[in-house]
């Protein structure tokens, strides 16, 4: 067994969560916390949805996990006044001044429809608890070896390109695993999507289980109900999923995840912490034989494929859209990054009560951004005048409108560059700077701050990867500066593939020149209605090196340092 494995065997990783309440009674430091309970307590805290900071001794990140994206008014406002109270950083670490463009009291909205605060303190986190459950909220296995947030549809119930609603669903196998001893030490982290939208807006291409929608004759009468996609993922090693010839009426689709669960339990590695993810059993084992295993494990009869209803890839929700219920909108904003401050997610929440209907909802997307559902029309320009309206705009430009970031280097233990603040300026400065075609209404911008693939770089038209790069300007290899992996042309949906890195350790300062350099000559070459990962695909990969080094900047002068 490997280490994390060790540290599981000695304690099951649920009963953290009365050590957590212990160590804030106690006002516990983290040195004393490591004398009590060893080093395996920090993975362990994962269970309890909190990891420590990795450059701030004494403080956690602390992650709610939030089904499908679904919120309601009452729980996003105790989301955001619990940001505003508690994620506040002390005045040795800068007190309101900690990020220069956030302040503190920020919250961050993640790929995974979480929402994460930073600077928590254990003495803290019970008060923290006792807000969510009042609400219905958790943040137990937010992280860790066990089933993560379910991911769905933040439209659902909404859109009318839906096949059928899903959310309940979602609830359904959330439920289940949250707390479930039996389920709560896998082998590694267990990530599960379930949409009943045809547009497939929760990624099931790379995830460990994808439910889509699906239709299937079963006893003479129509059903709808789930394909299954298996073993999809990114990281090092990325692999879409692939297909398994199985029908998961809604009903039976708890069961069925337990199932999958329960073989990745039984057959998953533990030995090999870099190869035990599901995608690598399902590639060992092939499709068809982990299709085998999980038939073995499941209780009920799982039906051969029907007819597939997913049509594409849409990706976002951003803008003011008709809902399937006459005379409503639901309005996506868009948050750079996903970052925004505790007092500003309390103003949405406040803002859907009031201009909503009483079924209104606030809604997490996998983009990093937010929806606001059930608006009468008539109520649509208000709630846009809005101060939090205004700044998170419905209608950005397309660098901003597909700019996702990472924690990186400011919070996270694995992060090497800085990634919310430079996301942020660099969409602003490129949604300036570069003149895209008018019907390229989005340009997916993905930074992570290492190879942990956090913010999905590898499915986006232009994905970063944290290096630090040795700069060699005048022969002497000496200067040392941020910089990063610069990949082109992933995507999902029916064309989905993952980018290229086409050019390794490209110093920061030298991406933008690059990207400049990079869209004029996509205007120059782009043939018909051609999106720019398309083109970035159609071309080799020698041009779009070479492409990036006409740009005025060091583009091709760094090397990767030595770790």
């Amino acid at each position: 067994m490997n280490t994390v494995e060790q540290y599981k065997q000695n304690k099951h990783p649920l009963d953290v969560i009365e050590d957590v309440k212990e160590y804030a009674e106690e006002d516990l430091s983290f040195d004393e916390i490591e004398e009590r309970a060893g080093d395996g307590e920090w993975e362990r805290l994962k269970w309890a949805g909190m990891y420590s900071h990795g450059r701030q001794r004494g403080y956690f990140m602390m992650r709610t996990k939030v089904p499908g994206g679904y919120l309601t008014p009452d729980q996003a406002e105790v989301i955001g006044a619990v940001a505003e109270e508690y994620a506040t950083a002390p005045e040795e670490h800068g007190g309101e001044t900690q990020n220069e463009l956030w302040g503190d009291a920020y919250l961050d909205i993640t790929t995974r429809q979480d929402i994460q605060k930073h600077w928590i303190e254990v003495a803290d986190v019970p008060e923290v608890w006792a807000k969510y459950d009042e609400v219905g909220l958790t943040t137990i296995q937010g992280c860790g070896d066990s089933a993560r947030n379910v991911l769905g549809c933040p439209a659902a119930g909404l859109d009318g390109h839906e096949c059928f609603d899903a959310q309940p669903v979602i609830d359904a196998v959330s439920d289940f695993f949250t707390e479930n001893r039996e389920y709560a030490n896998l082998p590694r982290k267990f990530k599960m999507t379930i949409t009943g939208c045809s547009q497939d807006c929760s990624q099931s291409q790379i995830n460990d289980v994808g439910l889509t929608p699906a239709r299937k004759a079963i006893n003479g009468t129509d059903q709808y109900g789930f394909h299954v996609k298996v073993g999809g993922g990114l990281s090092d090693g990325p692999r879409m999923a692939t297909t398994m010839d199985v029908f998961v009426p809604p009903e039976h689709a708890v069961e069925f995840t337990r199932a999958v669960a329960q073989t990745f339990k039984e057959l998953g590695d533990r030995n090999n912490r870099g190869v035990c993810r599901m995608r690598y059993l399902v590639e060992q084992m092939g499709t068809e034989t982990f299709e085998e295993a999980v038939r073995d494990r499941c209780t009920v009869e799982l039906p051969s494929q029907g007819v597939d209803l997913t049509e594409g890839y849409l990706g976002d929700h951003v803008g003011v859209h008709d809902q399937k219920q006459d005379g409503l909108k639901y309005v996506g904003f868009n948050v750079v990054a996903g970052r925004m401050g505790g007092d500003e997610f309390a103003e949405a929440a406040r803002a859907a009560r009031e201009y909503g209907t009483d079924d209104a909802s606030v809604r997490l997307a996998t983009d990093q951004n937010f929806l606001i559902t059930h608006v009468p029309e008539e109520n649509v320009d208000d709630l846009l005048a809005e101060p939090f309206a205004e700044a998170y705009q419905p209608n950005p430009g397309p660098f901003a409108r597909g700019a996702v970031g990472c924690t990186g280097s400011e919070f996270c233990n694995y992060g090497i560059i800085e990634t919310k603040n430079r996301v942020k300026r660099w969409a602003r400065e490129l949604d300036d700077r570069i003149d895209t075609p008018d019907d390229l209404d989005v340009v997916r911008m993905h930074m992570s701050g290492c190879s942990a693939s956090c913010a999905q770089p590898q499915i986006a038209d232009i994905g970063f990867r944290g290096e630090t790069v040795q700069l060699d300007t005048d022969g002497d290899a000496d200067e040392m500066v941020e910089g990063m992996d610069f990949g082109l042309g992933g995507s999902l949906g029916s064309d989905n593939e993952f980018l290229d890195w086409v050019e390794n350790a490209v110093p920061a300062d030298a991406v933008i020149p690059a990207l400049e350099s990079l869209f004029d000559a996509y205007a120059e070459e782009q043939t018909g209605d051609e999106r720019f990962y398309q083109w970035c695909r159609r071309v080799d990969n020698d041009h779009l090196r070479q492409v990036m080094q006409r740009a005025d900047a060091p583009v091709a002068k760094g090397v990767a340092a030595d770790d």
